[in-house]
């Protein structure tokens, strides 16, 4: 945790033990005791008289949960099992199918699947509805429930039944488990073009992509024409990840900024001197799916006018999540504070826009899927800026790859359009790479 929210966070406890002096504070300490008098009572209530015996914790539980998911979709309590959950996302590997998943009026809705894991192998989507796990209907369950029977023994297979909206009718996906190992990192070269795919930003990603670099150089001998940084389907990570990233790629100044409850509450976050990429040219690729951490990053290189950011809008999540430990095994998951753009936009709701619009037109279903953002989301946190993050208007589509159909593309050998464009823009230095010196700067 930053050291300004450690203080801060002790500074509520000693305010906690003050007595009241003024009538105001009193006012308010004995309005906020009734309501905890009522609390009590419906515990105690439910304890002595609900038609089965319920345990304690249990209830604790689900008190301290439904007070959290009334304030945003981020903030959660995470009991021993959650914190266990977590620290496997961030470090380790598991056996199961690569789902992000969450749940929304009683229903498994994915986030994201991880690439290269079953379920990306067998095309579920960002926005699928999970209904039944082997043919019962898991609607009404709890979250940890639907995770615990999709995960399991290597080998074994599992039947999903997905909801897309778009689509008129369900339709069955048979799984079978692996171990999935959580890296955040793949490269590989196209036409001289490095290609660094980043899916998360566990503890290692920055010094993952730094290797990635070295191995580009090493694999073609010399300097490439330029990078291309894919960040679509990642849904973020850890914010000190996200920032070393950033400064992986900029010369310096400042990457982002995170703004807590009060005015003087701001923490910001600069870039060392030194380009690894060494000044070459780099395109950003996000779409629905890249959340948070990866938003920083493509906000940060768009701001610098350090690259082009090229695909479709991305998710929009623009809060800050601190982990605050309660005991050794549970802690706070509580969204403390928004993060802000070089230029000082806020990404909230919004998302970060594209440079340069390319559609994911090698996907037959890219027309009709609907993509799901943080506006979508209950109670999510309003931009009250407000900021225009509208895109700037490129003449990309005259190329006539553009009017193609997905069946037409892929008899071209083109599986994904986004990749292709962003390559070929790189391997031009044409037109599309002077977009983003257009940009406007400056406070907004």
């Amino acid at each position: 945790m930053p050291k300004p929210m450690i203080r801060a966070a002790l500074a509520l406890s000693a305010v906690a033990l003050v007595p009241a002096t003024t009538a105001s504070m009193a006012a308010v300490d004995s309005t906020t005791w009734r309501e905890l008098d009522q609390f009590l009572a419906v515990f105690e209530r439910v304890r002595a008289d609900y038609v089965e015996k319920v345990d304690d914790e249990a209830l604790i539980k689900g008190a301290i949960d439904g007070m959290l998911s009334s304030l945003d979709p981020h903030s959660s309590y995470l009991d021993a099992r959650d914190f266990e959950n977590m620290r496997t996302q961030t470090d380790g590997a598991y056996g199961g199918l690569g789902l992000t998943v969450s749940m929304e009026d009683g229903a498994v809705k994915v986030i994201t699947p991880t690439e290269d894991t079953p379920a990306y192998k067998a095309g579920i989507k960002a926005g699928d509805y999970i209904t039944h796990l082997d043919g019962t209907l898991i609607y009404g369950g709890t979250l940890d429930e639907a995770v615990d029977q999709m995960r399991g023994k290597p080998g074994t297979a599992i039947k999903l039944t997905i909801v897309r909206p778009g689509r008129d009718k369900p339709f069955d996906v048979t799984l079978t488990r692996e171990i999935i190992e959580l890296k955040p990192v793949k490269w590989e070269v196209k036409n001289r073009v490095g290609i660094i795919n980043i899916n998360s930003f566990s503890r290692t990603t920055a010094e993952s992509v730094r290797a990635a670099i070295v191995g580009i150089e090493k694999s073609l001998g010399g300097k490439p024409a330029g990078y291309v940084v894919d960040l679509r389907s990642n849904p973020g990570g850890l914010l000190d990840q996200a920032v070393e990233v950033s400064d992986v790629f900029l010369e310096r100044g400042e990457v982002v900024s995170q703004r807590g409850r009060q005015k003087g509450d701001i923490e910001r976050f600069y870039a060392r001197p030194g380009d690894m990429a060494k000044g070459l040219p780099i395109v950003v690729l996000v779409d629905s799916g890249s959340a948070s951490a990866a938003e920083i990053v493509a906000g940060a290189i768009q701001d610098h006018h350090r690259g082009v950011v090229m695909g479709e809008r991305s998710f929009g999540k623009g809060s800050v999540q601190t982990l605050l430990p309660l005991t050794d095994t549970t802690a706070l998951r509580l969204t403390t504070a928004r993060y802000y753009t070089p230029s000082g936009r806020s990404v909230q709701e919004g998302g970060i826009e594209p440079d340069i619009q390319v559609p994911q037109l090698s996907d037959p279903d890219y027309k009709t899927r609907p993509r799901f953002r943080e506006a979508d989301l209950k109670r999510h946190l309003i931009n009250e800026a407000k900021v225009d993050n509208s895109v700037l208007e490129e003449d990309a589509k005259d190329d006539p790859r553009f009017k193609m159909t997905a069946e037409e593309l892929k008899k071209k050998g083109v599986e994904d359009f986004q990749l292709t464009y962003a390559i070929d823009s790189i391997t031009r230095l044409a037109k599309p790479l002077t977009v983003a010196a257009s940009r406007p700067t400056g406070k907004r």
